[in-house]
Order: structure tokens, then C-alpha cells, then sequence
């Protein structure tokens, strides 16, 4: 008959990742907040597979926010295990959130006119200047993003003429507009040429679009389009169900 593992692994429809992960989430169930989850390297030998594809599957359940990650000490059932809720956080923050280390290297940073669409979402005028700053986005030393951030610039004045922060929340934060809350839409897509060379793929390869629209207040503060190495990046989103009107 064989073990259960191994004859999962050789249904060639179901991604290796996916069979970890519900194999851990098995695992996890009941079990107390701050019990350790087993390590990427036991894993790896028990499943025959390559240590990327247990971090992806690991990646999900920090997502899912039923893991987090103790950097130093390891992965551990989520102490908020159970509770969900969306959270509007940085690229650092949610980087940080799965227990990994960010890098950034600045592509571009200009002042630009506005299209329709972007002064259509700041709601500003077309053709007023914005700030337009594209980020490639490291997680773990590897390529894991990359952003653009478009900013009206009498919104943010003098941007570009002091060194560009690390993170951009936190230097919205510094002049009073840290985004409260934001209108993210995710799609799924192939890389261009270029984006293909910055995050290390193949041209065609699947990227995941995350078009974000963030707000201070009432205020539009900030669009930015993140296209993400669909391989290495996975996203939650908690659903509930409403009691029905009567």
C-alpha cells in the first residue's frame, strides 16, 4: 500500500507545497498557542523536497496566521491562533510577520506628471506632479517584489530632496499620514521582460499584481502597484460569513 506521504507526493496534480502544508496544518490542530511546529529541516527530509517548497508551505500558514515566527528561535503556533482579522501593514511588516529579513534597491525616483489613472486615485488634478519611486523588495536576501509608489507631491513635500527612507510607511508616519486604511485588488499575471530580470524569472512566469490604494484618514496618500514572484509569496484573506437579514 505504501505510507500515506509518499503516495501523496506522487499525485502528480497536487502541488508538493500544498500537500505539506495541510500535512502541517493537520498537525497543528488543537494544538496549544506556542507549541513548536515542526522545523523546515525535518520537513524537508520526512517529504523529500526541496527547502523552498517547505518555506512556501510554511509562508501560507504564517499568512493564514495560524504559525508565526520567532526569528532565533523558530516557528511556533500562532499565539492569536484561531482570531482573524486584516491588518493593514508595509511590505517590512509583513515580511517581518513570516519571520523574514527585508532589503531594498531604489530603481527610480523621480517627480512625474500624473496620468488619469493615478490622479484619478490620489484625487488630484491630471497632470499634477506626483512622486513616483520604484523599489525592487528583498525578503531573505532574494527577490521577492517589485513596488511602485506613486505620492502627490505637495502631499509630501520635499521628498526627494532628503535621502530616501527605508521604509515608506514610517516616513509617512514621521510628516502625520501614516495610511489607516487601504483598497488592495490582487490579480494573477506574467512577468514582463523587465520585471522578469529584476525578480530572477523566467519571461512569462507567473507574478502575483497587488494594486494598493491607502488612505490617512479620508486623505489618498498613496498608490502603488507590487507585482510579487508568485512563487514565493502567498496571500490570506480571512472570510466570515454574516448572519442573514430576515
Amino acid at each position: 500500500m505504501g505510507d500515506p506521504i509518499t503516495l501523496a507526493m506522487n499525485q502528480p496534480a497536487v502541488h508538493k507545497h500544498v500537500i505539506v502544508r495541510e500535512y502541517v496544518r493537520g498537525l497543528i490542530e488543537g494544538a496549544e498557542p506556542g507549541s513548536p511546529a515542526p522545523s523546515e529541516r525535518e520537513l524537508v527530509q520526512q517529504f523529500k523536497v526541496a527547502r523552498m517548497t517547505v518555506r512556501q508551505a510554511l509562508d501560507a500558514l504564517v499568512a493564514e496566521g495560524l504559525l508565526e515566527r520567532i526569528p532565533g528561535r523558530g516557528t511556533f503556533v500562532a499565539r492569536g491562533f484561531g482570531v482573524t482579522h486584516n491588518r493593514l501593514v508595509s511590505f517590512t511588516e509583513d515580511m517581518s510577520r513570516r519571520g523574514m529579513k527585508t532589503e531594498s534597491r531604489t530603481l527610480l525616483a523621480r517627480r512625474e506628471q500624473s496620468g488619469p489613472s493615478v490622479a484619478r486615485a490620489l484625487e488630484i488634478e491630471q497632470g499634477e506632479t506626483v512622486v513616483h519611486w520604484r523599489r525592487l523588495r528583498f525578503a531573505d536576501g532574494a527577490p521577492m517584489c517589485v513596488e511602485d509608489a506613486f505620492l502627490a507631491d505637495r502631499v509630501i513635500p520635499a521628498f526627494l530632496e532628503n535621502p530616501l527612507p527605508f521604509s515608506l510607511y514610517s516616513e509617512l508616519d514621521r510628516r502625520g499620514l501614516r495610511p489607516s486604511w487601504a483598497e488592495d485588488s490582487i490579480n494573477a499575471d506574467v512577468a514582463h521582460a523587465e520585471e522578469a530580470g529584476h525578480l530572477g524569472l523566467d519571461d512569462g512566469a507567473a507574478v502575483l499584481r497587488i494594486d494598493r490604494r491607502a488612505f490617512a484618514g479620508q486623505r489618498a496618500v498613496e498608490v502603488s502597484r507590487s507585482t510579487y514572484r508568485a512563487d514565493r509569496y502567498t496571500v490570506w484573506m480571512p472570510l466570515a460569513r454574516t448572519a442573514p437579514r430576515h
